[in-house]
Parts: C-alpha cells; structure tokens; sequence
C-alpha cells in the first residue's frame, strides 16, 4: 500500500466519522433525542477516533497515529457496551428510538468494532510507512474537506453539548437544553 493510498483511505475514514457524528446530530435535532452522558461519550470517543487519521494525512502515515485511534476505539466500544448492558433486559425499551431495529448506542458498539478491525487491517501494510523523500507531499482536496468536515462537527458537537448541559453535570435522562432553560 502506498503512502497516497493509505492517505485516502485515512480521508475516507474520516467521511465515515463525519457521518457518524451528523447522523447523531440528525437524531438530535429532527427528533428531538437529547444525547444521554453515555452518549456523549460516545460522541467523544468518535471524534477521538478521528486524531490517528488527522495527524496521517497531515504528517503521513504512522503506526503511532493508528493506535490513538485504535485506542480511542477500543474505549468506545467500551462505552458503547455499558449503555447496550444497561439495556439488556428483556422489557427493557432502551434509551431513544432504534434505527433498522438497533439503538443508536448498539450502532456506536458495531461501528468502534468495525473501525478496530480496519485499523488493525490497515497497519498490516508496512510498506506505508517508508517514504523515499523527506518531504511530505501535501493532502488533496478530497483530504483536506474530510478533516475539516470532522473539526466543524467536533465544534458543534462541543457546543450542543454545552449548550445542553451548560457548565454542570448531564442530567441521565435529558429532556431540555440546560442553558436554554435558565435564560427563559
């Protein structure tokens, strides 16, 4: 695999994020499901994910940026499968509505899994890592509208978070926008 290749591919996993992160957004905004803490962790963990491709289309590719990733991951999928255990019972209905029979935090655990393995995929090609030239040759386009498509909904994703939280803690089960509520 060449040091281009794993370029776009770093870009193209940094598209899946940026969906990742507007679908919740989506969830929140058109149907009015206030992220839960567990959920905003999650959030967190996918914009983490984001750091070990970042840093490869702005630096080339590196076996270091891959496990921040991977542990950003690997964290993810923990939180996920707190929130999938805290609704397991059978009764149960879970927490916000389900899409194509799933939770959103049930798509959260399948999505870190997927990206672990593919990070674990990616890191088998060593050939990546050597570079012929000192000079890093500069992202495309195609790179450079995935990092900055990822950073944009970070921000907003911080600033919703705020916004419904406000400086203290989340509530459990949020129904209204902590900071919204106090200026009324």
């Amino acid at each position: 695999m060449s040091r281009s290749f794993a370029v776009t591919l770093n870009a193209l996993g940094l598209y899946a994020i940026a969906f990742v992160l507007a679908a919740a957004f989506a969830a929140q905004f058109l149907r009015h499901e206030l992220p839960c803490p567990l959920c905003l962790l999650q959030r967190i963990q996918f914009a983490l994910l984001a750091i070990g491709p970042i840093l490869n289309i702005r630096h080339g590719p590196r076996p270091s940026h891959y496990a921040m990733s991977l542990l950003a991951a690997l964290a993810g999928a923990a939180f996920a499968t707190r929130q999938v255990l805290l609704h397991i019972m059978p009764g149960d209905p879970g927490f916000g509505s389900a899409l194509f029979g799933y939770h959103y935090y049930t798509w959260a655990l399948i999505g870190f899994c997927i990206a672990s393995v593919a990070i674990a995929a990616v890191l088998l090609f060593d050939s990546q890592f050597k570079s012929d030239d000192t000079t890093q040759p500069k992202a495309g386009t195609f790179a450079r509208v995935a990092v900055w498509l990822v950073i944009a909904l970070t921000a907003a994703n911080v600033l919703s978070t705020l916004v419904e939280c406000g400086l203290g803690a989340c509530p459990d089960n949020p129904v209204d926008y902590e900071l919204l509520k106090r200026r009324l």
